[in-house]
């Protein structure tokens, strides 16, 4: 394939190369030590060692940037819009701006890392594509780019979240992906990761695991913060030219939490700006149905990375539980661990009744259906417009649109007896 080499190539990377990398794999606690590592099987260490050398070669590398951003703003469409949401800023209460990841080519953030991934796939010579997905969108982008690149594709699912993402499971068929549905464990996200980690230790010589999150073992999520940066980045500029100024708080829903990485790490060092993650509540954190990992979780060690995960009394991964798929996941991205330990981000959580009025809301003050995901940053937002102020600028990161989820919407809404408007 021939890509046009687009002029801010060296702008990308001189804006990458400004991104901290993780000291030994790990990200700063406050307490020495260090989230992150590679807490994985001997057999996947040369693996891994693989992989970072070829990142650490790509991420410093012009060629490989042109190739990404080319695809980027041809293929997916970016830069995405920031949108200023005027009739939802005037119910909240201050100045609303959402960053559209959501008109994004497949409808999600997912694709960004996708593209960053599989052009670094096919640079290592790797001839298969495999991943996990929760909410599915990931799993659309990876057979998406599979397609686009004419590599074969194995998508791992959880049984339960193949029945409620059935339109995103279609979708990857269709794109000519194999779909597993991984009945282990709680038959969510976990054991769909789980799955992939063991398909990558049996068949690392040819195969590249092609990971959703900022999760996982180093480098992976080091690697899928820098490509979801993007988000920041182009953040940052259209805020100034919308705005003159930057924001007072950025806003993002996080399970594994690669689109709040991606929004706040261009941000981090500028202290004037909260950084505000998201978590699902579940049914309630008291109830011990929830996904709110960094609230209500501990540091462990999951899927080869130091975190804080969800645990029981006698030390095993915890159940998860949101309504949104994509947030349902019993840990955390390291890097999100460390922004909590050091002070630079907080973290609050949104039930699924809260996260379910957030998508009536946006969709009608904007016309706009989001994702459960996004739904519950949506869910937030009077609490952080309160501590703002009404001459507050909040941008919030809007991850994904809202179709794959209007059956799980319609279902509830008819249980709640809300058929009709």
């Amino acid at each position: 394939m021939q890509y046009l080499v687009s002029m801010s190539n060296p702008s990308t990377l001189d804006a990458i190369a400004t991104l901290p990398e993780p000291v030994g794999g790990r990200f700063p606690d406050g307490a020495g030590g260090g989230f992150g590592g590679q807490y994985v099987a001997e057999t996947l260490m040369p693996a891994i060692g693989e992989l970072e050398l070829a990142w650490r070669t790509a991420r410093a590398d012009v060629s490989y940037w042109a190739e990404v951003d080319a695809l980027l703003a041809d293929y997916v469409g970016r830069p995405s819009r920031l949108y200023h949401a005027a009739r939802l800023s005037a119910d909240v209460g201050c100045a609303v701006y959402l960053k559209r990841e959501d008109l994004n080519h497949t409808g999600a953030h997912k694709i960004n890392n996708c593209i960053g991934q599989a052009v670094l796939a096919r640079r290592m010579g790797k001839t298969r594509l495999i991943a996990e997905t929760g909410a599915g969108q990931h799993g659309v982008a990876t057979a998406t780019v599979a397609a686009l690149f004419g590599l074969p594709c194995e998508i791992y699912m959880g049984a339960e979240d193949v029945v409620r993402q059935a339109l995103n499971v279609e979708r990857m068929r269709m794109l000519g992906a194999q779909v597993h549905a991984v009945t282990s464990g709680t038959r969510t996200l976990k054991d769909a990761m789980n799955e992939a980690l063991r398909d990558w230790v049996t068949n690392v010589g040819d195969t590249f695991y092609l990971i959703g999150s900022v999760a996982g073992p180093h480098p992976y999520p080091w690697l899928v913060r820098d490509l979801q940066s993007v988000i920041g980045r182009e953040t940052r500029v259209q805020i100034l030219a919308a705005t003159g100024r930057l924001p007072d708080a950025l806003v993002a829903c996080v399970g594994g939490g690669s689109n709040a990485a991606g929004l706040f790490a261009p941000f981090v060092a500028d202290a004037s700006v909260q950084l505000v993650g998201v978590e699902a509540a579940g049914d309630g954190v008291a109830t011990g149905r929830h996904a709110a990992t960094l609230g209500a979780g501990r540091v462990a060690v999951l899927h080869g990375s130091k975190s804080y995960v969800l645990v029981t009394d006698d030390g095993q991964i915890a159940h998860a539980h949101s309504i949104s798929a994509g947030l349902d996941y019993p840990g955390v991205g390291p890097e999100h661990a460390s922004w909590m330990a050091t002070g630079r981000a907080r973290y609050i959580a949104r039930t699924d009744d809260e996260a379910l009025a957030a998508v009536e809301r946006l969709a009608r003050t904007e016309g706009i259906l989001c994702a459960l995901e996004t739904a519950h940053a949506i869910a937030a937002l009077d609490e952080v417009a309160e501590q703002v102020g009404r001459a507050g600028v909040v941008i919030v990161g809007l991850s994904g649109r809202g179709d794959k989820d209007m059956v799980t919407l319609a279902q509830r809404r008819a249980a709640a007896g809300q058929g009709q408007p």
